[in-house]
């Protein structure tokens, strides 16, 4: 598998794996792949005088209970690691062979198609995500020993005196947007650093963003198209009404659908969670570790008869949100008149990158 020049500098300065390690974890996660499926074939076999929100119920109980097996077993029996992108494309493959050996059968040929070309599309977009570089910055100063406080990006230098009211020299042109991060995992910087994906085992950034969120959609459709084939196979073999008599086979079938059920409700979740964060332009690091980075941290200076100042988030890049800064402090009349200056001069800053800045009066 083809892999960009930036992601396998990024890998030989860490640990790099051996063909051999990366065949033992591929093979790992085929095994409980394979496991996973016939343990949640159970639910439907032995407890079909439940309700099928039960069901549900039960089988996000026993993935948790399987994925923290897993993990032991790794840790103790096998001594080796899963990998979760060969886990995703198992998964995959093994719905799409039950879908071919099971479900197709009955299955109307308009609908066959829409599926098989939902899962094709899943498979190049997996293996384009893989093989995508997010937006790798080189920086020889990034080491896995390099704490994040100590490595801030130029933005928030730049935010920073902002905030203090000492910038006054234009920074459109130093890479105000750029919103470059370091990733742990990776062991790299990443410009507009969402997360680390394990599912796709790449980070995701500026560069691959867009093809991230496609792919999310596209599990999504994919997995509705699923449901849409399994329900008509179960109305034509009619397995819902003989629960007690289900076969191998059928009851797959009822665990295939339980299961994708619970992808679809944490994806369409995910999904739009990263629509609102495309909304207020905020990423999901930024969102979770705002404490970390200056720019989205807005000081309060203390009250009189107070002797320490209160930290709120705040979104610099949001357009609305600054805004309705711009507005509200006009009815904050309690902060101090330079704070209210700094505020103001980071918002005309923002609002007007193509403008020399000057000093404030």
């Amino acid at each position: 598998m083809k892999i960009p020049k930036a992601m396998l500098e990024t890998q030989n300065r860490s640990n790099p794996l051996s063909r051999s390690k990366l065949i033992g974890r591929c093979i790992v996660s085929c095994i409980f792949v394979f496991l996973t499926h016939l343990a949640l074939s159970v639910i439907p076999r032995f407890f079909s005088a439940f309700s099928f929100l039960t069901q549900l119920a039960l089988s996000a109980l026993l993935l948790l209970l399987l994925l923290g097996f897993g993990g032991w077993c790794r840790r103790t029996l096998l001594r080796a690691k899963a990998s979760a992108p060969a886990f995703v494309f198992f998964n995959i493959l093994f719905i799409w062979g039950f879908y071919f050996s099971v479900i197709r059968p009955a299955v109307p040929q308009l609908h066959d198609v829409v599926f098989n070309c939902g899962v094709v599309f899943l498979f190049i977009g997996l293996y384009s995500i893989i093989t995508s570089d997010p937006g790798i910055v080189t920086n020889g100063s990034a080491s896995p020993d390099q704490p994040m406080e100590s490595s801030l990006s130029q933005v928030d230098k730049e935010m920073e005196l902002l905030a203090s009211g000492l910038g006054h020299e234009s920074t459109h042109d130093s890479g105000l947007l750029m919103r470059v991060r370091y990733c742990k995992t990776c062991k790299a910087y990443i410009k507009g650093l969402d997360h680390h994906c394990p599912a796709f085992g790449n980070c995701i950034g500026q560069n691959n963003h867009p093809l991230f969120l496609i792919l999310l959609f596209g599990f999504i459709s994919t997995e509705a198209s699923y449901l849409v084939c399994s329900s008509v196979f179960a109305a034509k073999s009619r397995i819902l009404d003989r629960p007690s008599e289900l076969t191998l086979s059928e009851s797959l079938a009822v665990s295939t659908i339980l299961f994708t059920i619970l992808q679809l409700l944490w994806q369409v979740v995910f999904l739009i969670w990263h629509i609102y964060c495309l909304c207020v332009n905020i990423r999901t690091d930024e969102w979770i570790k705002w404490k970390k980075y200056p720019e989205f941290q807005l000081v309060i200076p203390p009250e009189p008869g107070q002797s320490f100042r209160n930290i709120r988030f705040w979104n610099p890049y949001d357009k609305e949100s600054l805004n309705s800064r711009h507005c509200s402090i006009h009815e904050e009349s309690s902060l101090p008149l330079s704070y209210i200056f700094h505020l103001l001069y980071i918002f005309q800053h923002l609002e007007q990158h193509d403008k020399p800045l000057g000093g404030m009066d």
